[in-house]
């Protein structure tokens, strides 16, 4: 591993589910699970005192405050994200903590959300946005301000600032083609909502190799909105089926969603078709006729 290798989330074997969305809140399970970007902490004392970016030590010692933050549960973890930005202000997971804990409204949420992506593009300087494009998620430190820049993104959706939330997603691809955040999947079915056909075909093109669900489905959805009942939109509806035949029942209602949604994602199965669903069904429903089509 990079020694430079610093700050957040660790590269996870199976797909894992995104962070939660802001403001809104996942429904809290009998026994609380982990916060995942807690385990970065790991690395990062692995990387400590070689790290090329985020040398400031305050900045240091307040990303060790939201390690602690992301482990605590309740009031704790506000009080934590609070004192780490008392310590430095250049901490981007501190507002993003908040966005997710303290906003009540989606305008609240943005705002602190921007904060911290203004705050991770102080702590990184220009360097890593120059030199790092291709794999900017490997380097640790990136990662609080890839966060919360997705995070806004997904706030901006919600708020109808439509156009920004797309470029914000665009140019995080352009960072880290990997996407190991998985804004992919998203940004298929934001396009498709404004019919950016040329942009979602390039999409497709460049993760062409993609298994998951929501990339088939969404490529199916995408050729019934522009031809209708297709010999093509069929049969990008039978390899969508083939990968996960569970996802049609909870698009069309017939099976609900439910009250909380998978933290781990498995290829295939019903985690996998209860995460596309929760974000797809909306678009599905305003394609005239295509959860007929999916049902026939």
């Amino acid at each position: 591993m990079d020694p430079s290798v610093r700050d957040c989330k660790s590269a996870a074997v199976a797909k894992k589910r995104k962070q939660a969305r802001v403001p809104t809140r996942k429904t809290a399970p009998a026994i609380p699970l982990p916060d995942q970007r807690s385990m970065e902490s790991a690395l990062a004392a692995i990387g400590r005192g070689a790290a090329h970016y985020a040398s400031d030590e305050d900045l240091f010692r307040a990303q060790d405050l939201m390690y602690e933050a992301f482990e605590a549960q309740g009031a704790r973890r506000v009080a934590l994200a609070r004192e780490a930005l008392a310590i430095s202000p250049d901490c981007a997971d501190a507002y993003l903590l908040l966005a997710e804990e303290t906003a009540a409204s989606a305008e609240e949420a943005c705002e602190l959300l921007e904060q911290g992506v203004a705050a991770g593009e102080r702590a990184l300087g220009p360097e890593p946005f120059e030199e790092d494009v291709g794999h900017f998620w490997g380097i640790l430190e990136t990662r609080p301000y890839m966060r919360a820049r997705a995070a806004l993104a997904e706030t901006l959706w919600a708020l109808g600032r439509r156009e920004e939330a797309v470029d914000h997603q665009r140019d995080l691809l352009r960072l880290n083609p990997n996407d190991n955040q998985r804004l992919r999947y998203r940004q298929a079915e934001w396009l498709l909502s404004l019919e950016r056909y040329e942009e979602l075909d390039e999409l497709f093109a460049a993760y062409q190799d993609d298994a998951a669900a929501a990339f088939a489905y969404t490529m199916a959805l995408a050729a019934y909105r522009r031809e209708g009942d297709s010999a093509r939109a069929r049969q990008l509806l039978d390899e969508a089926r083939q990968l996960n035949p569970h996802v049609p029942a909870y698009l069309s209602g017939r099976k609900r969603l439910p009250r909380r949604l998978p933290d781990y994602v498995g290829f295939g199965d019903d985690s996998e078709a209860v995460d596309y669903a929760a974000s797809a069904t909306a678009l599905w429903a305003s394609v005239p006729g295509a959860l007929t089509w999916l049902e026939a």
